[in-house]
Protein backbone atom coordinates (compact mmCIF):
# COMPACT_ATOMS: atom_id res chain seq x y z
CA UNK A 1 0.00 0.00 0.00
CA UNK A 2 0.93 3.63 -0.27
CA UNK A 3 2.06 5.04 2.75
CA UNK A 4 2.08 8.88 4.13
CA UNK A 5 4.60 10.95 5.97
CA UNK A 6 2.84 11.36 9.72
CA UNK A 7 2.25 14.73 10.85
CA UNK A 8 1.87 16.64 14.40
CA UNK A 9 3.94 17.54 17.30
CA UNK A 10 5.25 13.97 18.35
CA UNK A 11 7.04 14.22 14.87
CA UNK A 12 10.20 15.85 16.11
CA UNK A 13 14.01 15.36 15.77
CA UNK A 14 16.48 15.31 18.60
CA UNK A 15 18.57 18.29 17.32
CA UNK A 16 14.86 20.39 17.29
CA UNK A 17 13.59 19.16 20.32
CA UNK A 18 16.59 18.84 23.05
CA UNK A 19 16.22 23.61 23.82
CA UNK A 20 12.67 23.25 23.48
CA UNK A 21 10.85 24.30 26.73
CA UNK A 22 7.36 22.47 25.34
CA UNK A 23 8.15 18.85 27.21
CA UNK A 24 8.95 21.15 30.50
CA UNK A 25 6.48 21.59 32.88
CA UNK A 26 7.58 22.60 36.58
CA UNK A 27 5.64 21.66 40.14
CA UNK A 28 3.53 24.54 41.22
CA UNK A 29 4.89 26.42 44.66
CA UNK A 30 2.00 24.88 46.60
CA UNK A 31 2.30 21.29 45.56
CA UNK A 32 4.77 20.14 48.60
CA UNK A 33 1.74 21.26 51.37
CA UNK A 34 -0.39 19.79 49.42
CA UNK A 35 1.65 16.70 48.82
CA UNK A 36 2.32 16.57 52.84
CA UNK A 37 -1.51 16.73 53.87
CA UNK A 38 -1.86 14.08 50.95
CA UNK A 39 0.64 12.03 52.60
CA UNK A 40 -1.33 12.53 56.19
CA UNK A 41 -4.14 10.74 55.11
CA UNK A 42 -2.48 7.60 53.61
CA UNK A 43 0.67 7.63 56.37
CA UNK A 44 -1.03 4.10 57.32
CA UNK A 45 -1.94 2.91 53.91
CA UNK A 46 0.68 0.13 51.96
CA UNK A 47 2.15 2.43 48.76
CA UNK A 48 0.27 -0.12 46.76
CA UNK A 49 -3.60 0.04 47.98
CA UNK A 50 -3.64 3.73 47.36
CA UNK A 51 -6.52 5.36 45.33
CA UNK A 52 -6.70 8.76 43.75
CA UNK A 53 -9.68 9.18 46.41
CA UNK A 54 -6.97 8.58 49.24
CA UNK A 55 -4.59 10.74 47.82
CA UNK A 56 -6.44 14.41 47.54
CA UNK A 57 -4.43 16.79 45.22
CA UNK A 58 -7.00 18.77 43.92
CA UNK A 59 -5.20 22.29 42.63
CA UNK A 60 -2.57 19.87 40.80
CA UNK A 61 -5.68 18.82 37.80
CA UNK A 62 -5.27 21.31 35.57
CA UNK A 63 -1.07 20.05 35.66
CA UNK A 64 -2.39 16.62 35.26
CA UNK A 65 -4.86 17.46 32.29
CA UNK A 66 -1.73 19.70 31.01
CA UNK A 67 0.16 16.22 31.16
CA UNK A 68 -1.59 13.85 29.90
CA UNK A 69 -2.66 16.17 26.75
CA UNK A 70 0.94 16.59 25.94
CA UNK A 71 1.81 13.04 26.13
CA UNK A 72 -1.27 11.89 23.90
CA UNK A 73 -1.95 15.02 21.57
CA UNK A 74 1.76 17.04 21.57
CA UNK A 75 5.15 15.54 21.80
CA UNK A 76 4.91 12.42 23.59
CA UNK A 77 7.13 13.57 26.37
CA UNK A 78 7.47 15.44 29.57
CA UNK A 79 9.46 16.31 32.49
CA UNK A 80 8.08 17.42 35.48
CA UNK A 81 10.52 18.92 38.00
CA UNK A 82 10.62 19.45 41.55
CA UNK A 83 9.50 16.60 43.06
CA UNK A 84 10.59 17.17 47.09
CA UNK A 85 12.24 13.70 46.68
CA UNK A 86 14.79 14.75 49.85
CA UNK A 87 12.15 15.23 51.79
CA UNK A 88 10.76 11.73 52.22
CA UNK A 89 11.75 8.51 53.16
CA UNK A 90 11.29 5.89 50.38
CA UNK A 91 8.14 4.66 51.79
CA UNK A 92 6.78 7.50 51.64
CA UNK A 93 8.57 8.93 48.68
CA UNK A 94 6.42 5.59 47.09
CA UNK A 95 3.29 6.80 48.51
CA UNK A 96 3.48 10.14 47.01
CA UNK A 97 4.94 9.04 43.90
CA UNK A 98 1.58 6.19 43.37
CA UNK A 99 -0.90 8.25 44.92
CA UNK A 100 0.05 10.87 42.07
CA UNK A 101 0.16 8.86 39.53
CA UNK A 102 -2.96 7.37 40.19
CA UNK A 103 -4.68 10.84 39.47
CA UNK A 104 -2.85 10.88 35.92
CA UNK A 105 -3.80 7.51 34.78
CA UNK A 106 -3.84 4.10 36.01
CA UNK A 107 -0.93 1.80 37.41
CA UNK A 108 -0.49 -1.84 35.61
CA UNK A 109 1.37 -4.86 35.95
CA UNK A 110 5.11 -4.80 35.50
CA UNK A 111 5.68 -8.23 36.35
CA UNK A 112 3.67 -11.99 36.74
CA UNK A 113 3.49 -11.79 40.15
CA UNK A 114 2.06 -8.45 40.91
CA UNK A 115 4.60 -5.91 40.56
CA UNK A 116 3.15 -2.33 40.67
CA UNK A 117 6.52 0.01 40.79
CA UNK A 118 9.78 -1.24 39.91
CA UNK A 119 13.01 0.30 41.66
CA UNK A 120 15.47 0.99 38.77
CA UNK A 121 18.93 0.19 39.98
CA UNK A 122 22.07 -2.06 39.62
CA UNK A 123 21.60 -5.13 41.69
CA UNK A 124 24.64 -6.84 40.91
CA UNK A 125 25.75 -10.04 39.17
CA UNK A 126 22.61 -11.91 40.53
CA UNK A 127 20.20 -10.76 38.25
CA UNK A 128 20.00 -13.32 35.49
CA UNK A 129 19.32 -16.00 38.30
CA UNK A 130 17.20 -13.77 39.91
CA UNK A 131 15.16 -12.03 37.35
CA UNK A 132 15.51 -14.72 34.30
CA UNK A 133 18.48 -15.75 31.87
CA UNK A 134 18.54 -18.67 28.95
CA UNK A 135 21.78 -19.78 27.04
CA UNK A 136 22.18 -18.89 23.91
CA UNK A 137 23.49 -22.34 22.21
CA UNK A 138 24.02 -20.91 18.97
CA UNK A 139 26.72 -18.00 20.52
CA UNK A 140 27.61 -20.02 23.66
CA UNK A 141 26.62 -16.93 25.52
CA UNK A 142 24.17 -16.06 28.68
CA UNK A 143 20.82 -14.34 27.38
CA UNK A 144 19.49 -11.83 29.78
CA UNK A 145 15.55 -11.71 29.69
CA UNK A 146 14.44 -7.67 29.78
CA UNK A 147 13.70 -7.46 33.19
CA UNK A 148 17.12 -8.21 34.50
CA UNK A 149 18.76 -5.69 31.70
CA UNK A 150 16.71 -3.44 33.72
CA UNK A 151 18.71 -3.94 36.82
CA UNK A 152 22.18 -3.51 35.79
CA UNK A 153 24.31 -0.67 35.38
CA UNK A 154 24.46 -1.31 31.52
CA UNK A 155 23.06 0.49 28.41
CA UNK A 156 19.62 -0.52 27.16
CA UNK A 157 18.88 -0.38 23.53
CA UNK A 158 16.33 1.49 22.38
CA UNK A 159 12.89 0.07 23.12
CA UNK A 160 9.44 0.66 24.18
CA UNK A 161 7.32 -0.50 27.65
CA UNK A 162 4.69 -2.60 27.61
CA UNK A 163 2.14 0.29 28.53
CA UNK A 164 0.47 3.29 27.57
CA UNK A 165 2.86 5.42 29.52
CA UNK A 166 6.27 4.93 31.41
CA UNK A 167 7.23 6.67 34.44
CA UNK A 168 10.47 7.17 35.39
CA UNK A 169 10.76 9.14 39.15
CA UNK A 170 14.35 9.99 39.54
CA UNK A 171 15.44 9.83 43.34
CA UNK A 172 19.35 9.35 42.77
CA UNK A 173 21.62 9.39 40.07
CA UNK A 174 24.83 7.41 39.16
CA UNK A 175 28.06 8.94 39.78
CA UNK A 176 28.83 8.84 35.58
CA UNK A 177 26.81 7.95 32.96
CA UNK A 178 22.38 6.37 33.30
CA UNK A 179 21.74 9.52 30.56
CA UNK A 180 17.99 8.79 29.40
CA UNK A 181 17.62 8.69 25.23
CA UNK A 182 14.85 9.53 23.62
CA UNK A 183 13.69 9.36 20.19
CA UNK A 184 9.70 10.28 18.32
CA UNK A 185 9.06 7.13 16.54
CA UNK A 186 6.55 8.81 14.15
CA UNK A 187 10.20 10.61 12.85
CA UNK A 188 11.54 7.27 12.37
CA UNK A 189 8.43 6.00 10.32
CA UNK A 190 8.90 9.44 8.09
CA UNK A 191 12.57 9.12 7.78
CA UNK A 192 12.07 5.66 6.61
CA UNK A 193 9.70 5.90 4.46
CA UNK A 194 11.80 8.69 2.46
CA UNK A 195 14.77 6.66 2.33
CA UNK A 196 13.28 3.06 2.38
CA UNK A 197 10.14 2.09 1.69
CA UNK A 198 10.33 -0.99 1.20
CA UNK A 199 11.84 -1.62 4.32
CA UNK A 200 8.99 0.46 6.07
CA UNK A 201 6.95 -1.80 4.44
CA UNK A 202 8.40 -5.06 6.44
CA UNK A 203 7.93 -3.23 9.89
CA UNK A 204 4.18 -3.07 9.26
CA UNK A 205 4.55 -6.85 8.87
CA UNK A 206 4.63 -9.21 12.16
CA UNK A 207 7.82 -10.27 13.74
CA UNK A 208 7.94 -13.16 16.50
CA UNK A 209 8.52 -11.69 19.71
CA UNK A 210 9.13 -13.48 23.10
CA UNK A 211 7.68 -13.55 26.53
CA UNK A 212 10.18 -14.68 28.71
CA UNK A 213 11.10 -12.42 31.04
CA UNK A 214 7.77 -11.01 31.10
CA UNK A 215 4.28 -13.64 31.06
CA UNK A 216 6.83 -16.31 29.90
CA UNK A 217 9.79 -18.08 32.05
CA UNK A 218 11.18 -19.84 28.97
CA UNK A 219 12.27 -18.69 25.66
CA UNK A 220 9.42 -20.90 24.24
CA UNK A 221 6.43 -18.51 24.51
CA UNK A 222 6.41 -16.17 21.39
CA UNK A 223 3.42 -14.63 19.39
CA UNK A 224 3.58 -12.58 16.57
CA UNK A 225 3.23 -8.65 15.88
CA UNK A 226 4.20 -6.04 13.82
CA UNK A 227 6.80 -3.26 14.75
CA UNK A 228 4.42 -0.39 12.97
CA UNK A 229 1.11 0.11 13.29
CA UNK A 230 -1.81 3.16 12.28
CA UNK A 231 -5.30 3.41 12.57
CA UNK A 232 -7.78 6.21 12.38
CA UNK A 233 -4.57 8.23 11.42
CA UNK A 234 -2.86 7.58 15.28
CA UNK A 235 0.63 5.66 14.65
CA UNK A 236 1.99 2.75 17.14
CA UNK A 237 5.29 1.36 17.94
CA UNK A 238 5.94 -2.27 19.77
CA UNK A 239 9.34 -2.83 19.67
CA UNK A 240 12.06 -4.49 21.80
CA UNK A 241 14.75 -6.40 20.17
CA UNK A 242 15.61 -8.67 23.62
CA UNK A 243 11.61 -9.84 22.88
CA UNK A 244 13.33 -10.28 19.00
CA UNK A 245 15.93 -12.02 20.03
CA UNK A 246 14.74 -14.06 22.41
CA UNK A 247 11.98 -15.62 20.34
CA UNK A 248 14.99 -16.47 17.86
CA UNK A 249 16.67 -19.19 19.93
CA UNK A 250 12.88 -20.97 20.40
CA UNK A 251 12.67 -24.02 18.49
CA UNK A 252 9.66 -23.45 15.53
CA UNK A 253 9.67 -19.83 15.90
CA UNK A 254 10.46 -18.22 11.97
CA UNK A 255 13.65 -17.52 11.29
CA UNK A 256 14.45 -13.55 10.88
CA UNK A 257 14.35 -12.74 6.64
CA UNK A 258 17.31 -10.69 5.25
CA UNK A 259 14.48 -8.05 5.12
CA UNK A 260 13.46 -7.91 8.42
CA UNK A 261 17.28 -8.14 9.75
CA UNK A 262 17.92 -5.23 7.85
CA UNK A 263 14.70 -3.51 8.31
CA UNK A 264 16.46 -3.87 12.22
CA UNK A 265 19.42 -2.29 11.60
CA UNK A 266 17.59 0.70 9.97
CA UNK A 267 15.13 1.47 12.59
CA UNK A 268 18.35 0.90 15.15
CA UNK A 269 20.22 3.37 12.90
CA UNK A 270 17.40 5.88 12.33
CA UNK A 271 17.04 5.70 15.96
CA UNK A 272 20.09 6.99 17.16
CA UNK A 273 20.17 9.89 14.35
CA UNK A 274 17.46 11.32 15.24
CA UNK A 275 17.40 10.74 19.38
CA UNK A 276 18.27 13.35 21.61
CA UNK A 277 19.23 12.74 25.41
CA UNK A 278 17.57 13.98 28.28
CA UNK A 279 19.28 14.37 31.77
CA UNK A 280 17.28 13.55 34.84
CA UNK A 281 18.50 15.13 37.81
CA UNK A 282 16.76 13.91 41.01
CA UNK A 283 13.08 15.13 41.68
CA UNK A 284 12.64 14.94 37.89
CA UNK A 285 9.75 12.62 36.70
CA UNK A 286 10.23 11.44 32.92
CA UNK A 287 6.85 10.67 31.31
CA UNK A 288 7.05 8.68 28.07
CA UNK A 289 4.47 8.02 25.77
CA UNK A 290 5.31 4.81 24.63
CA UNK A 291 3.49 4.40 21.12
CA UNK A 292 5.46 7.63 19.73
CA UNK A 293 8.97 7.31 21.91
CA UNK A 294 11.19 4.82 21.61
CA UNK A 295 13.71 5.01 24.79
CA UNK A 296 16.97 3.72 25.97
CA UNK A 297 19.77 4.43 28.68
CA UNK A 298 23.62 4.98 28.54
CA UNK A 299 25.70 2.58 31.19
CA UNK A 300 26.26 4.12 34.32
CA UNK A 301 28.96 3.60 37.36
CA UNK A 302 27.78 4.26 40.89
CA UNK A 303 29.72 5.66 44.03
CA UNK A 304 27.09 4.60 46.71
CA UNK A 305 29.80 6.32 49.65
CA UNK A 306 29.11 9.87 47.70
CA UNK A 307 25.16 9.51 47.41
CA UNK A 308 25.89 8.76 43.53
CA UNK A 309 23.82 5.05 43.64
CA UNK A 310 21.52 5.59 40.55
CA UNK A 311 17.85 4.69 41.85
CA UNK A 312 14.64 5.31 39.10
CA UNK A 313 10.84 4.52 40.57
CA UNK A 314 9.06 3.45 37.49
CA UNK A 315 4.93 3.13 37.21
CA UNK A 316 3.68 1.90 33.95
CA UNK A 317 0.34 3.68 33.06
CA UNK A 318 -2.58 2.85 31.59
CA UNK A 319 -3.94 6.46 30.51
CA UNK A 320 -7.58 7.61 30.32
CA UNK A 321 -6.73 9.24 27.08
CA UNK A 322 -5.01 6.66 24.98
CA UNK A 323 -5.43 6.22 21.37
CA UNK A 324 -6.93 3.21 19.43
CA UNK A 325 -4.76 0.63 18.48
CA UNK A 326 -5.05 -1.53 14.91
CA UNK A 327 -6.45 -4.78 15.03
CA UNK A 328 -4.37 -7.84 15.47
CA UNK A 329 -2.67 -6.17 18.61
CA UNK A 330 -4.79 -7.79 21.27
CA UNK A 331 -2.38 -9.88 21.40
CA UNK A 332 -0.42 -7.75 23.22
CA UNK A 333 -2.72 -5.28 25.19
CA UNK A 334 -5.82 -7.21 25.19
CA UNK A 335 -7.77 -3.70 24.61
CA UNK A 336 -7.26 -1.63 21.66
CA UNK A 337 -10.26 0.52 21.27
CA UNK A 338 -9.20 3.81 23.06
CA UNK A 339 -10.08 4.85 26.49
CA UNK A 340 -9.90 1.57 27.64
CA UNK A 341 -7.40 0.32 30.45
CA UNK A 342 -4.78 -1.88 29.19
CA UNK A 343 -1.21 -2.59 28.77
CA UNK A 344 0.81 -4.58 31.64
CA UNK A 345 1.53 -8.06 31.89
CA UNK A 346 -1.43 -10.96 32.84
CA UNK A 347 -0.86 -12.12 36.10
CA UNK A 348 -0.35 -15.64 37.40
CA UNK A 349 -3.25 -17.40 38.32
CA UNK A 350 -2.78 -20.12 41.33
Amino acid sequence: MTRSPLTGPSVWQGKDIKDSKRWIRNLPAGAVAEFDAALKAVKDHPWREITRADFPVSTLRPLLDDIADELENGCGIVKLRGFPVDRYDEDDLRRLYFGFGSHLGMPVFQNRSGELMRAIRDEGAHVGRTYGQVQDERKGTTFLSSYARTLTNGGLRFHTDRTDVVGLLCVRQARQGGVSTLASTPAIHNAILARRPDLLEVLFQDFWRSRFGEEGTTKETAYPLPIFGLRDGKFTSHYSLTFIEAAQMAPGVPKLTTAQKEAIDVLMQTAQELCFEMTLEPGDLQLINSHVTYHGRTPFEDDATSGHDRLLLRLWLSMPNNRALPQGHEILWRNIEAGQLRGGIQQVVM
